[in-house]
């Protein structure tokens, strides 16, 4: 089973049109091939897919599946999670008919304030003029609005898949925090409980590896442990703007994650998601 539901076309930030990465996902032999473009947020940007858009989104994606019958695709949406500002990502499932849905925080809602800080992008200045702008430095403070706000997403969203979800360490690389303090420790312990208790799946991340932006996997090696303790359930995603990223890493990373304890991986089987193994 080869497959990768973390992927963004030009209908979103990706670089390349849907069926550009359909041809390639057939020239790699995949069995399935999930689209999840940014969702709509409440404000301008040029990261996400525009509401009216989405109709011609999905019937992109069916018209495509009859010329691929090997490769089974699927629609979806990386949703962002803003608390007070995102509309429930339920709406997106239901209105649009999609497959699932990708739960993920690169926004992080200033408390009290309407505030944005994006962690997430290219730019590292933008992740520390947010810090020093919206937190006053207090990084502490910050990456526990990350998490708290990761918390109420998964507390309160119906999803599937909760993306890149210490993706918050991405632009720190050791300056402001580190991964073993215990203070984060205990922040990062609650996420995986809660995502144990409402069994959404784990995807590990390759994207910060092959785009040189975070020398480790998302979640960390400390994260996965607890996920194979816990038998929670993983995909291995590319998160894909370019056809030329749909495996980047994919292999190696299956082969950490062996390494690790975990030996299944899940993928979509008459409209649920199954388990299969990666031995």
């Amino acid at each position: 089973m080869k497959n990768n539901y973390h992927t963004h076309s030009t209908f979103c930030d990706g670089k390349e049109p849907i069926d550009l990465f359909v041809q390639r996902a057939s020239q790699l032999h995949y069995n399935q091939l999930g689209f999840s473009s940014h969702a709509p947020v409440p404000f301008e940007n040029d990261f996400g897919i525009h509401e009216e858009a989405i109709p011609e989104y999905t019937a992109t994606i069916h018209a495509l599946q009859s010329q691929y019958p090997d490769l089974q695709l699927f629609c979806g949406l990386e949703c962002d999670f803003i608390p007070g500002m995102t509309k429930p990502f339920s709406y997106f499932k239901n209105t649009f008919h999609l497959d699932y849905i990708i739960g993920g925080v690169h926004l992080v809602r200033q408390p009290h304030s309407d505030h944005i800080w994006f962690i997430d992008g290219s730019k590292r200045e933008i992740y520390d003029f947010g810090l020093a702008e919206y937190f006053g430095g207090d990084v502490r403070k910050a990456v526990t609005t990350f998490w708290e706000q990761s918390f109420e997403m998964i507390e309160t969203q119906q999803f599937d898949i909760i993306a890149h979800f210490d993706k918050i360490k991405m632009h720190n690389q050791k300056r402001f925090f580190t991964e073993e303090e215990d203070w984060y420790t205990k922040l990062a312990d609650h996420c995986i409980e809660l995502i144990r208790q409402k069994h959404l799946i784990v995807e590990i991340n390759t994207r910060g590896i092959y785009k040189g932006r975070c020398p480790d996997y998302y979640p960390s090696d400390y994260l996965l442990k607890q996920v194979a303790h816990y038998h929670i359930p993983v995909v291995v995603s590319t998160d894909a703007h370019k056809s030329e990223e749909l495996a980047l890493g994919r292999d190696e990373a299956i082969e950490h994650l062996k390494s690790l304890g975990i030996n299944y991986l899940m993928y979509i089987h008459n409209h649920q998601w199954e388990e299969y193994p990666i031995i």
